[in-house]
């Protein structure tokens, strides 16, 4: 649980960092798991195993390969398809349901949790050998609020997003940065270019502040804070896991994605909850596409 300092700090800021939270088992499970994923995607194309996740992940990359989607844990905001990649096993639904991710959680919304659909894995390659076109997110994280990137309909769900670090993520590799608080937070007009991104006229650079977090800590934000992430000017891959809790009963803000209730539990078992994913991807496919957010490129903000 977090202190009351911590709290209030949270509170106050909209973001928090808190060291050594993911037991470095559960991590060595989540990347094992990963390092069978990207065996199996490398082999299909031809290329070898490299000893480790990362290492093969790099060599697929390198290659031209488009690995994001195959990795992330929920669907994309694109048009799906019933055969649209992700991946969801037990070590990320171990990950999802950490104890001491959740102790954080109701720290902040309290003892009924449900995991919501709106969470990723990321993964910064270097900079330097991102090609045009590639994943928005392997590249920098524009200026957003986690609110403004779902439906209206959840404006006033209690949520918070734990970004778990399973990586050392630093301000050389693409660690977050934040605009903390300055009085009452609000909701910020967002425009839907290559990322669904803040007006730079609404916001203040010189008030941001970088979040490095070491390798099993994470980063708490509150839904209103202004956030971002930046590039990745080392050689190596920064990884983490955005995961999204919020206060059972209340609208989701992505509804045609699956939601599931954490605490009390016990939750569901990974293998239904990727039947959920499974059955979400189908009703996708066969009907029309569902935007992810309410922002269009029509709006004054946006010119």
């Amino acid at each position: 649980m977090l202190s009351k300092t911590q709290q209030e700090t949270y509170r106050r800021t909209g973001c928090l960092v808190v060291e050594d939270i993911v037991p470095r088992p559960l991590r060595d499970a989540v990347e094992a798991e990963y390092a069978d994923v990207i065996r199996a995607f490398a082999a299909a194309r031809g290329l070898e195993w490299r000893g480790s996740f990362l290492e093969t992940l790099r060599a697929v990359h390198l290659a031209g390969h488009d690995w994001f989607q195959s990795l992330d844990i929920t669907l994309p905001g694109d048009r799906i398809r019933a055969d649209t990649p992700f991946h969801y096993g037990p070590a990320v639904h171990a990950l999802i349901g950490c104890d001491a991710l959740l102790d954080l959680a109701q720290s902040v919304i309290g003892p009924g949790i449900t995991s919501n659909p709106i969470q990723h894995l990321r993964i910064k390659p270097p900079m330097a050998t991102v090609a045009e076109g590639a994943p928005i997110h392997t590249t920098i994280t524009a200026w957003h609020q986690d609110r403004g990137v779902a439906h209206a309909e959840a404006d006033e769900t209690d949520v918070v997003t734990v970004w778990v670090a399973m990586t050392d993520a630093t301000e050389e590799n693409g660690c977050l940065v934040a605009q903390p608080f300055d009085g009452d937070p609000t909701m910020l007009p967002h425009c839907p270019l290559d990322q669904t991104a803040i007006p730079p006229e609404h916001l203040s650079p010189d008030r941001a502040v970088p979040l490095p977090v070491r390798a099993g800590g994470v980063v708490l934000l509150h839904p209103l804070v202004p956030h971002a992430a930046l590039a990745n000017r080392t050689d190596g891959f920064r990884w983490s896991f955005d995961l999204r809790y919020q206060a059972t009963g209340q609208p989701t803000g992505r509804s045609h994605f699956p939601d599931f209730k954490l605490r009390p539990g016990p939750p569901p078992d990974w293998r239904k909850v990727r039947e959920m994913w499974h059955a979400a991807r189908l009703a996708c496919a066969d009907g029309p596409h569902v935007p992810i957010h309410r922002w269009t490129s029509d709006s004054p903000h946006c010119a």
